[in-house]
């Protein structure tokens, strides 16, 4: 009975333990499946918020009417795209409705604004504001605005009518800039002669807006009948095409000064036309052979010259009426066959949007405030178009590819997401975040290889074991550590002592390596008896202090180095001499500060495969007369090495990853420069940062996802390559 019962527990128990065991294996391959199912879902996550942002754009008709109106000069938008203003060369403003109900008459209202008006011009599509000139030399500024459904007009510089030629001669040109602090008028007279007002008003928290200022320009003869011109925001410079040059017109307090003049006929022919982009820092120049030239001013051996970008130019016929969107570097234009094309700054190469709409060419197009719709009109018969077109500043040229941005002497890869105004191109590169992390990971890899593998080998081979109860362990815990603690340790405690004991580094890197060579030398020569009083294993405990004097004598003879070689300062002697930047958040700062994130990585994986090789193999290996050494490098490692390169690769994954200590140890400037002496910016840092700030759904928004994929193909290309490359070397030394 006893032996029956025996028998009945024992096999009660085997029960309980199958049970038990199916229970962890299911629960294993559960978890398994649900890692690699969240992997999925964060990938096709990732991947449905990206593909937006490269679908192409597309257009399709909304309404077709026909409008009594003619002689149209202008044709503007509303901000909420429910009206438009019709500008006559009769000087009538008309508010024409959209999208009206059948049977509501399209044209709500007419105000006459100048009577037979010899002259026309409109600023900027943001700033809202129009002029006509007449035959005496006088001008109408006028802002016209919607009010309970009414068509009100107003005058931003006060006064309803403003004499701009003291001579009273007909205008035949006009170009007007209205900000609200400082506002130009510029004209052309009927016998070629350029006047020009300013006005300036101040602002102040008790007295509200001031009265503005005029003030009468003296204008330079230029030569050449006016074609167009363009008066920038600031009201300091004027754009005059005349010819086949343009000639740039600074504004100075009371003249006006010919900074230069520059032909802009090239291969695109005669120029025919003249307009400018968002912001005025670009003009748009249309040549007699149909090509659309971006010309902009850039800052050359300390002048500032006028350069041609790129062109544009259609394949099947030459682009015309060409049409700037309000607020991003983009324009429309029609080509001959009536074929609608889109154009972005960021990428001449393509067209973003073409479509064939008209059977004719229109005589005027006109675009929305938001881009997302246009308007054609050919005679009295208009037509209205929807536009989707919401991200054509995103392109494989624009993210990958060098682009030449306004403003800058050569194409370069740019990261600059956010700006002051809402004029400024935006500047969407990863490659310089992309840089900037591999630059980080590889210097982290620099200071944590060495270190780690050096450390891991001596602890699995060589140390005792008591003590490596001790060490293994504490290194262990550092991978504990919240990186956030180091980040902050680097940016405020690190950097600072860099900064201070440049040189102390340098030696330490230089001196260290050499400090413990000759200590070994110096070990092996000493006798026997002495080295056998040392317990194997311990003898880190002699090299320890030793270091610790080596780095203290470094950090101690760097002042004196700097004040005897570098004048007393190293970093102007850097900048100074050879040319070489320093910033106080560099990626030295932040190598050291990473790279005590990787090490535990490193040297737990490392030590551990080297510790798990079997000991027959070494004490074979030492049997047979092989040294210690000799065993080490030609079995233990060889045997290890899947485990080693695994550890390394997971260490650059780890580095590559890394957020918080390269968001506050790098200063996050996005440039690309290997020097070790300056900062960086990496995808992680850059969407910690940018992230919160980012309107949802926007162009910027949805490019940090792509980085965050990038990210992630980075990650899941390092971890792939790590276990192809262990396997194999598994196969390779799996007999030894």
């Amino acid at each position: 009975m006893a032996d029956a019962g025996a028998f009945l527990t024992d096999n009660n128990r085997n029960r309980n333990r199958q049970r038990k065991d199916r229970f962890a294996r299911y629960g294993v391959i559960a978890g398994g499946i649900s890692v690699l199912l969240t992997l999925v879902l964060i990938f096709f996550y990732l991947l449905f918020v990206i593909v937006p942002v490269f679908a192409p754009a597309r257009i399709t008709p909304v309404q077709s009417f026909s409008i009594p109106l003619t002689d149209t000069t202008e044709v503007r938008f509303n901000e909420q795209n429910t009206h438009a203003f019709h500008f006559s060369s009769e000087g009538q403003i008309s508010l024409v409705a959209l999208n009206a109900s059948e049977g509501q008459p399209p044209v709500t209202q007419q105000q006459a604004v100048m009577a037979n008006p010899t002259s026309f011009a409109a600023t900027l599509p943001n700033e809202h504001v129009f002029a006509y000139g007449d035959q005496s030399g006088g001008v109408t500024v006028v802002k016209p605005l919607i009010r309970q459904g009414q068509l009100v007009m107003s005058y931003p510089l006060s006064a309803p009518y403003i004499e701009l030629d003291s001579q009273g001669k007909s205008l035949v040109k006009l170009a007007v800039s209205v900000r609200r602090q400082v506002a130009v008028l510029v004209g052309v007279t009927q016998d070629q002669r350029l006047v020009a007002k300013a006005f300036h008003r101040g602002s102040g928290l008790d007295t509200g807006e001031q009265a503005w200022q005029e003030t009468q320009l003296a204008m330079p003869a230029i030569g050449h009948p006016v074609t167009d011109m363009v008066v920038t925001p600031d009201g300091r410079t004027v754009y005059v095409l005349n010819g086949r040059q343009v000639t740039v017109i600074d504004l100075q307090h009371t003249e006006g000064r010919i900074r230069q003049q520059t032909d802009v006929s090239q291969e695109a022919g005669a120029p025919v036309a003249m307009t400018a982009l968002s912001g005025a820092n670009s003009l748009l120049i249309t040549g007699s052979d149909g090509k659309v030239m971006q010309w902009f001013e850039v800052v050359n051996a300390g002048q500032r010259q006028l350069i041609s970008a790129r062109t544009f130019s259609a394949e099947t016929g030459a682009l015309h009426l060409v049409v700037p969107e309000y607020y991003r570097k983009g324009f429309l234009a029609v080509q001959d066959g009536g074929r609608l094309t889109g154009y972005y700054m960021a990428d001449s190469s393509a067209p973003v949007l073409e479509s064939r709409l008209f059977s004719q060419m229109p005589d005027l197009l006109a675009v929305s405030p938001r881009a997302d719709r246009l308007l054609a009109i050919s005679g009295e018969q208009w037509q209205l178009f929807k536009v989707s077109n919401p991200y054509p500043e995103v392109s494989f040229s624009s993210l990958w590819q060098k682009v030449w941005y306004e403003g800058y002497p050569e194409p370069d890869y740019v990261w600059q997401s956010t700006s002051g105004t809402d004029e400024n191109e935006p500047k969407l590169s990863l490659v310089p975040i992309v840089f900037g992390t591999l630059k980080a990971a590889i210097y982290a890899l620099c200071f944590a290889i060495p270190l780690a593998l050096a450390g891991a080998i001596y602890t699995a081979y060589f140390m005792s074991s008591s003590m490596r109860k001790v060490v293994k362990p504490t290194i262990e815990i550092m991978e504990a550590l919240p990186t956030v603690i180091l980040g902050f340790l680097a940016g405020i405690w690190l950097a600072p002592i860099v900064e201070n004991h440049l040189i102390g580094i340098v030696l330490s890197v230089l001196v260290l390596p050499l400090v413990m060579v000759a200590v070994g030398l110096g070990w092996a020569m000493l006798p026997g008896g002495w080295q056998r009083k040392m317990p194997t294993g311990l003898h880190i405990l002699l090299l320890m202090p030793t270091l610790v004097l080596a780095g203290y004598l470094c950090f101690s003879l760097s002042p004196m180095i700097e004040q005897a070689y570098f004048g007393g300062d190293i970093r102007s002697y850097l900048t100074n001499t050879w040319g070489i930047g320093y910033d106080q958040r560099n990626a030295l700062v932040v190598g050291i500060a990473m790279a005590f994130a990787v090490i535990p990585t490193i040297f737990t994986i490392a030590e551990d495969a080297i510790y798990s090789v079997p000991a027959h193999l070494s004490s074979g290996s030492l049997a047979l007369g092989a040294t210690p050494w000799q065993t080490l490098t030609r079995v233990v490692l060889l045997t290890a090495s899947p485990g080693i390169f695994s550890a390394v690769m997971m260490g650059l994954g780890r580095a590559v990853g890394e957020t918080m200590i390269v968001l506050m140890a790098t200063g996050n400037t996005p440039i690309m420069d290997w020097n070790i002496l300056e900062g960086l910016r990496t995808l992680s840092a850059t969407i910690a940062i940018e992230m919160p700030e980012s309107e949802v759904g926007s162009a910027h928004y949805r490019v940090l996802f792509l980085a965050a994929f990038v990210l992630f193909v980075f990650t899941f290309f390092f971890n792939t390559l790590a276990e192809i490359v262990r396997q194999r070397l598994r196969e390779k030394y799996k007999s030894l």
